[in-house]
């Protein structure tokens, strides 16, 4: 069980580095929202997954995978709200035809 735990964390940890690495590296405020937003998603499920594992059939494991829901549906809904309100804002998407942002 402490093998499968530590996949699911080391699992875990590369998602959200790859949500870190997707910020940095990214060209623009939609592409780093989606970065973000999936990748943080899914690397707390797998994280907060081992610890589960890790500690057993307890309460605690239980709170802790309904937070993993409360954050899942909390994530996808800010990332969307955020999305949208940059779109009405006026804030155009990063386009390769002309090397920038267009107004």
């Amino acid at each position: 069980m402490d093998v499968a735990a530590a996949g699911f964390l080391v699992a875990g940890l590369a998602f959200v580095l790859t949500g870190v690495i997707g910020v940095l590296r990214l060209p623009d405020f939609y592409a780093r929202l989606h970065a973000t937003s999936k990748c943080d998603t899914l690397g707390l499920g797998l994280i907060v997954t081992g610890i589960a594992l890790h500690t057993g059939p307890t309460l605690t494991a239980g709170k802790v995978l309904v937070l993993v829901v409360l954050v899942a549906l909390v994530n996808a809904t800010a990332a969307h709200a955020l999305g949208r309100a940059a779109w009405r804002s006026g804030l155009q998407p990063w386009t390769r035809d002309n090397g920038g942002y267009s107004r």
